[in-house]
Protein backbone atom coordinates (compact mmCIF):
# COMPACT_ATOMS: atom_id res chain seq x y z
CA UNK A 1 0.00 0.00 0.00
CA UNK A 2 1.47 3.03 -1.09
CA UNK A 3 1.99 5.55 1.74
CA UNK A 4 -0.75 8.75 2.22
CA UNK A 5 -0.15 11.93 0.87
CA UNK A 6 0.80 14.91 2.80
CA UNK A 7 -2.11 16.66 2.62
CA UNK A 8 -4.02 13.59 4.07
CA UNK A 9 -3.03 14.86 7.88
CA UNK A 10 -5.13 13.66 10.52
CA UNK A 11 -6.92 11.18 8.38
CA UNK A 12 -4.28 8.83 7.56
CA UNK A 13 -0.67 8.07 9.35
CA UNK A 14 2.10 8.47 6.93
CA UNK A 15 5.13 6.07 7.79
CA UNK A 16 7.54 8.80 7.80
CA UNK A 17 5.31 10.21 10.89
CA UNK A 18 5.64 7.15 12.88
CA UNK A 19 9.36 7.27 12.56
CA UNK A 20 9.16 10.77 13.73
CA UNK A 21 7.52 9.78 16.57
CA UNK A 22 10.53 8.11 18.11
CA UNK A 23 11.06 9.90 21.45
CA UNK A 24 14.03 12.12 21.55
CA UNK A 25 17.23 10.92 23.92
CA UNK A 26 16.36 7.01 23.13
CA UNK A 27 15.68 6.56 26.62
CA UNK A 28 12.58 4.11 28.00
CA UNK A 29 10.05 4.98 30.10
CA UNK A 30 9.10 1.54 30.88
CA UNK A 31 11.49 -1.18 29.93
CA UNK A 32 15.13 0.03 31.17
CA UNK A 33 17.66 -2.38 31.61
CA UNK A 34 17.57 -3.85 34.62
CA UNK A 35 15.17 -4.56 37.41
CA UNK A 36 12.14 -1.74 37.73
CA UNK A 37 11.21 -1.51 41.31
CA UNK A 38 8.95 1.12 41.89
CA UNK A 39 8.05 3.14 38.77
CA UNK A 40 3.75 4.75 38.95
CA UNK A 41 2.16 4.67 35.79
CA UNK A 42 -1.06 6.86 36.62
CA UNK A 43 -3.35 5.87 39.43
CA UNK A 44 -2.05 2.31 39.11
CA UNK A 45 1.10 0.78 40.10
CA UNK A 46 2.45 0.57 36.87
CA UNK A 47 2.00 -2.64 34.72
CA UNK A 48 5.39 -1.88 32.85
CA UNK A 49 7.43 -2.86 35.62
CA UNK A 50 7.45 -6.67 35.24
CA UNK A 51 8.83 -9.69 36.93
CA UNK A 52 10.69 -10.71 33.44
CA UNK A 53 10.83 -14.25 35.16
CA UNK A 54 11.09 -17.81 33.59
CA UNK A 55 10.69 -21.00 34.85
CA UNK A 56 13.73 -22.55 36.45
CA UNK A 57 13.09 -25.86 38.53
CA UNK A 58 10.71 -26.97 41.46
CA UNK A 59 11.90 -27.73 44.87
CA UNK A 60 10.41 -27.86 48.31
CA UNK A 61 8.90 -24.65 50.19
CA UNK A 62 11.22 -22.82 52.83
CA UNK A 63 9.61 -20.17 55.29
CA UNK A 64 9.51 -16.87 52.95
CA UNK A 65 8.61 -17.72 49.90
CA UNK A 66 6.22 -16.38 47.88
CA UNK A 67 2.81 -18.41 48.20
CA UNK A 68 2.29 -16.95 44.44
CA UNK A 69 4.82 -19.23 43.28
CA UNK A 70 3.64 -22.66 45.24
CA UNK A 71 3.70 -25.70 42.59
CA UNK A 72 -0.10 -27.30 43.88
CA UNK A 73 -0.50 -30.38 41.09
CA UNK A 74 3.34 -31.50 42.39
CA UNK A 75 2.04 -30.45 46.21
CA UNK A 76 -0.99 -32.76 45.79
CA UNK A 77 1.49 -35.57 44.16
CA UNK A 78 3.62 -35.39 46.56
CA UNK A 79 1.85 -34.44 49.92
CA UNK A 80 4.58 -31.85 50.58
CA UNK A 81 4.73 -28.21 49.56
CA UNK A 82 6.83 -27.73 46.29
CA UNK A 83 7.22 -24.00 45.21
CA UNK A 84 8.29 -22.45 41.83
CA UNK A 85 12.08 -20.72 41.00
CA UNK A 86 12.34 -18.22 38.12
CA UNK A 87 15.04 -17.24 36.80
CA UNK A 88 15.55 -13.34 35.14
CA UNK A 89 15.18 -13.31 31.33
CA UNK A 90 17.56 -11.88 29.14
CA UNK A 91 14.57 -10.08 27.29
CA UNK A 92 11.44 -9.22 27.71
CA UNK A 93 9.11 -8.94 24.51
CA UNK A 94 6.35 -6.62 24.02
CA UNK A 95 3.20 -6.93 22.02
CA UNK A 96 1.05 -4.24 20.78
CA UNK A 97 -2.63 -4.70 19.60
CA UNK A 98 -3.18 -1.49 17.40
CA UNK A 99 -7.39 -0.83 16.43
CA UNK A 100 -7.56 0.83 13.60
CA UNK A 101 -11.44 -0.36 12.88
CA UNK A 102 -14.14 1.58 11.52
CA UNK A 103 -14.93 2.88 14.27
CA UNK A 104 -11.40 4.27 14.99
CA UNK A 105 -11.61 6.63 12.29
CA UNK A 106 -13.02 9.79 13.68
CA UNK A 107 -11.80 12.66 15.45
CA UNK A 108 -12.99 16.40 15.73
CA UNK A 109 -9.35 17.43 17.74
CA UNK A 110 -5.81 17.21 15.01
CA UNK A 111 -6.13 13.62 13.92
CA UNK A 112 -8.81 10.82 14.04
CA UNK A 113 -8.37 8.40 16.68
CA UNK A 114 -6.84 5.63 14.33
CA UNK A 115 -3.86 8.10 13.56
CA UNK A 116 -3.32 8.61 17.41
CA UNK A 117 -3.19 5.17 18.20
CA UNK A 118 -1.01 4.80 15.45
CA UNK A 119 1.35 6.92 16.78
CA UNK A 120 1.12 6.25 20.73
CA UNK A 121 1.95 2.28 19.03
CA UNK A 122 5.24 3.82 17.46
CA UNK A 123 6.35 5.84 20.46
CA UNK A 124 6.11 2.34 22.04
CA UNK A 125 7.62 -0.01 19.25
CA UNK A 126 10.99 2.73 19.29
CA UNK A 127 11.17 2.64 23.06
CA UNK A 128 11.06 -1.36 23.42
CA UNK A 129 13.85 -1.14 20.81
CA UNK A 130 16.10 0.60 22.34
CA UNK A 131 15.45 -1.41 25.65
CA UNK A 132 16.99 -3.63 23.33
CA UNK A 133 13.21 -5.50 24.02
CA UNK A 134 11.56 -7.54 20.83
CA UNK A 135 8.42 -6.17 19.55
CA UNK A 136 5.60 -7.49 18.01
CA UNK A 137 1.86 -7.56 17.96
CA UNK A 138 -1.54 -7.77 16.02
CA UNK A 139 -3.12 -4.96 13.99
CA UNK A 140 -6.84 -4.93 13.57
CA UNK A 141 -8.41 -3.50 10.48
CA UNK A 142 -11.38 -3.82 8.88
CA UNK A 143 -10.76 -6.29 6.74
CA UNK A 144 -8.78 -8.71 9.14
CA UNK A 145 -6.32 -9.00 12.04
CA UNK A 146 -2.68 -8.75 11.30
CA UNK A 147 0.02 -10.47 13.33
CA UNK A 148 3.02 -9.82 13.58
CA UNK A 149 6.02 -11.88 15.82
CA UNK A 150 8.26 -9.95 17.89
CA UNK A 151 11.39 -9.07 16.43
CA UNK A 152 14.70 -7.08 17.13
CA UNK A 153 15.85 -6.51 14.21
CA UNK A 154 15.46 -2.94 12.98
CA UNK A 155 14.11 -3.85 9.32
CA UNK A 156 11.89 -5.98 10.49
CA UNK A 157 10.40 -3.32 13.23
CA UNK A 158 10.25 -1.13 10.58
CA UNK A 159 8.14 -3.01 8.59
CA UNK A 160 5.93 -3.61 11.34
CA UNK A 161 5.51 0.43 12.08
CA UNK A 162 4.81 0.32 8.26
CA UNK A 163 2.02 -1.92 8.57
CA UNK A 164 0.34 0.28 11.31
CA UNK A 165 0.84 3.24 8.97
CA UNK A 166 -1.39 1.12 6.14
CA UNK A 167 -3.30 -0.16 8.54
CA UNK A 168 -4.96 3.40 9.05
CA UNK A 169 -5.27 3.01 5.38
CA UNK A 170 -6.93 0.34 4.37
CA UNK A 171 -10.57 0.73 2.86
CA UNK A 172 -9.19 4.59 2.00
CA UNK A 173 -9.22 5.08 -1.83
CA UNK A 174 -6.41 7.82 -1.78
CA UNK A 175 -6.28 8.05 -5.71
CA UNK A 176 -9.39 8.98 -8.66
CA UNK A 177 -8.35 5.46 -10.35
CA UNK A 178 -8.76 3.62 -6.92
CA UNK A 179 -12.36 5.07 -6.12
CA UNK A 180 -13.07 3.35 -9.69
CA UNK A 181 -12.49 0.26 -8.90
CA UNK A 182 -15.80 -1.71 -7.13
CA UNK A 183 -14.83 -3.80 -4.50
CA UNK A 184 -16.22 -7.07 -3.39
CA UNK A 185 -18.77 -6.36 -0.28
CA UNK A 186 -16.80 -6.24 3.05
CA UNK A 187 -16.65 -9.05 5.28
CA UNK A 188 -17.62 -8.45 9.29
CA UNK A 189 -14.81 -6.26 10.86
CA UNK A 190 -13.06 -8.64 13.36
CA UNK A 191 -14.18 -8.27 17.46
CA UNK A 192 -11.94 -6.43 20.14
CA UNK A 193 -12.44 -9.96 21.83
CA UNK A 194 -10.49 -12.35 19.14
CA UNK A 195 -8.21 -9.84 18.39
CA UNK A 196 -6.92 -10.15 22.45
CA UNK A 197 -7.51 -14.23 21.54
CA UNK A 198 -4.96 -14.08 18.52
CA UNK A 199 -2.71 -11.75 20.84
CA UNK A 200 -2.70 -13.92 24.32
CA UNK A 201 -1.54 -17.39 21.85
CA UNK A 202 1.41 -15.18 21.67
CA UNK A 203 2.17 -13.69 24.78
CA UNK A 204 4.50 -15.53 27.32
CA UNK A 205 5.10 -15.00 30.71
CA UNK A 206 6.74 -11.41 32.06
CA UNK A 207 5.21 -10.08 28.52
CA UNK A 208 4.53 -6.30 28.01
CA UNK A 209 1.37 -6.14 26.29
CA UNK A 210 -0.54 -2.68 25.15
CA UNK A 211 -3.82 -2.85 23.92
CA UNK A 212 -4.55 0.39 22.19
CA UNK A 213 -8.35 0.95 20.82
CA UNK A 214 -11.40 2.72 21.97
CA UNK A 215 -13.18 -0.53 22.97
CA UNK A 216 -16.39 0.54 21.58
CA UNK A 217 -17.25 -2.82 21.66
CA UNK A 218 -16.26 -4.13 25.18
CA UNK A 219 -18.50 -6.86 25.82
CA UNK A 220 -18.44 -9.38 27.67
CA UNK A 221 -16.16 -11.54 25.47
CA UNK A 222 -13.33 -8.70 25.43
CA UNK A 223 -13.35 -8.59 28.79
CA UNK A 224 -13.06 -12.36 29.41
CA UNK A 225 -10.33 -12.51 26.90
CA UNK A 226 -8.96 -9.21 28.60
CA UNK A 227 -8.68 -10.97 31.97
CA UNK A 228 -6.83 -14.47 30.32
CA UNK A 229 -4.44 -12.19 29.12
CA UNK A 230 -3.71 -10.57 32.07
CA UNK A 231 -3.02 -13.86 33.91
CA UNK A 232 0.22 -14.54 31.71
CA UNK A 233 1.05 -10.96 30.50
CA UNK A 234 1.43 -7.58 32.46
CA UNK A 235 -1.49 -5.63 30.46
CA UNK A 236 -1.82 -1.76 29.66
CA UNK A 237 -5.14 -0.86 28.45
CA UNK A 238 -4.61 2.40 26.35
CA UNK A 239 -8.15 4.19 26.17
CA UNK A 240 -8.43 5.97 22.78
CA UNK A 241 -11.50 8.68 22.80
CA UNK A 242 -12.30 11.76 20.96
CA UNK A 243 -13.67 14.92 23.10
CA UNK A 244 -17.31 14.74 21.35
CA UNK A 245 -17.27 11.00 22.18
CA UNK A 246 -17.43 12.28 25.56
CA UNK A 247 -20.58 14.94 25.62
CA UNK A 248 -22.90 16.68 23.08
CA UNK A 249 -22.23 20.06 21.94
CA UNK A 250 -24.89 22.10 24.27
CA UNK A 251 -26.64 23.41 21.44
CA UNK A 252 -27.93 22.89 17.94
CA UNK A 253 -28.69 20.13 15.45
CA UNK A 254 -25.22 18.63 13.73
CA UNK A 255 -25.46 16.32 10.70
CA UNK A 256 -23.44 13.15 11.47
CA UNK A 257 -22.09 11.05 8.70
CA UNK A 258 -20.20 7.53 8.82
CA UNK A 259 -19.73 8.42 4.96
CA UNK A 260 -23.04 6.84 3.84
CA UNK A 261 -25.95 7.79 6.01
CA UNK A 262 -26.59 11.20 7.58
CA UNK A 263 -28.53 12.02 10.88
CA UNK A 264 -28.82 15.09 13.12
CA UNK A 265 -27.71 15.38 16.63
CA UNK A 266 -29.51 17.39 18.28
CA UNK A 267 -27.52 19.15 21.35
CA UNK A 268 -30.69 21.02 22.64
CA UNK A 269 -32.81 17.72 24.08
CA UNK A 270 -30.71 17.38 27.53
CA UNK A 271 -32.12 14.17 27.96
CA UNK A 272 -30.56 12.88 24.75
CA UNK A 273 -27.04 14.47 25.95
CA UNK A 274 -26.99 12.62 29.79
CA UNK A 275 -28.05 9.79 28.34
CA UNK A 276 -25.16 10.23 25.37
CA UNK A 277 -22.69 11.21 28.18
CA UNK A 278 -23.88 8.35 30.33
CA UNK A 279 -22.40 5.61 27.95
CA UNK A 280 -19.37 6.63 27.38
CA UNK A 281 -19.23 6.98 30.83
CA UNK A 282 -20.13 3.46 31.33
CA UNK A 283 -17.80 2.47 29.00
CA UNK A 284 -15.22 3.78 29.96
CA UNK A 285 -15.66 2.79 33.83
CA UNK A 286 -16.59 -0.67 32.83
CA UNK A 287 -12.57 -0.91 31.56
CA UNK A 288 -10.78 0.96 34.07
CA UNK A 289 -12.88 -1.18 36.56
CA UNK A 290 -11.57 -4.45 35.01
CA UNK A 291 -8.13 -2.76 34.53
CA UNK A 292 -8.21 -2.40 38.43
CA UNK A 293 -9.85 -5.81 39.43
CA UNK A 294 -6.88 -7.77 37.04
CA UNK A 295 -4.08 -5.86 38.10
CA UNK A 296 -4.08 -3.89 34.48
CA UNK A 297 -2.90 -0.36 33.86
CA UNK A 298 -5.48 1.79 32.36
CA UNK A 299 -4.49 5.15 30.70
CA UNK A 300 -6.75 7.31 28.37
CA UNK A 301 -5.67 9.11 25.77
CA UNK A 302 -7.92 11.82 23.48
CA UNK A 303 -7.44 13.16 20.38
CA UNK A 304 -4.95 16.75 20.51
CA UNK A 305 -2.72 14.87 23.42
CA UNK A 306 0.99 14.03 22.20
CA UNK A 307 1.07 10.49 21.73
CA UNK A 308 4.45 10.53 23.51
CA UNK A 309 3.14 11.98 26.69
CA UNK A 310 1.12 8.54 27.47
CA UNK A 311 4.67 7.86 29.27
CA UNK A 312 4.19 10.45 31.56
CA UNK A 313 0.28 10.67 32.02
CA UNK A 314 0.99 13.56 34.59
CA UNK A 315 2.03 15.95 31.60
CA UNK A 316 -1.53 14.45 29.68
CA UNK A 317 -3.32 15.84 33.14
CA UNK A 318 -1.45 19.07 33.23
CA UNK A 319 -2.28 19.76 29.15
CA UNK A 320 -5.83 19.37 29.50
CA UNK A 321 -6.31 21.47 32.54
CA UNK A 322 -4.31 24.28 30.45
CA UNK A 323 -6.88 23.22 27.50
CA UNK A 324 -10.00 23.68 30.03
CA UNK A 325 -9.04 27.04 31.39
CA UNK A 326 -7.77 28.25 27.35
CA UNK A 327 -11.08 27.53 26.29
CA UNK A 328 -12.94 28.95 28.95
Amino acid sequence: MSDAPADAYGLFARLDELIAARPEGGKSAFAPRGKVRSQQFGGYRSAFRGRGMEFDEVRLYQAGDDIRTIDWRVTARTGRTHTKLFQEERERPVLILLDCRSFMRFGTRDTFKSVLAAKAAAVLTWISIEAGDRVGGVIATPSGLHSYSPQRSRARVLGFVKAMADGTQEGFALSPAARAVKEAPAAPEPALADAVARLRRTARPGTLVFVISDFHDFTEAAARELSRLALQAQVTNIFVYDALEEAMPARGAYPVSDGAAVRLMDGGNRAMREAYAERFAARRAALDALSRQRGMAFVALQTGDDPAALLHPERLRDARRQARKAAA
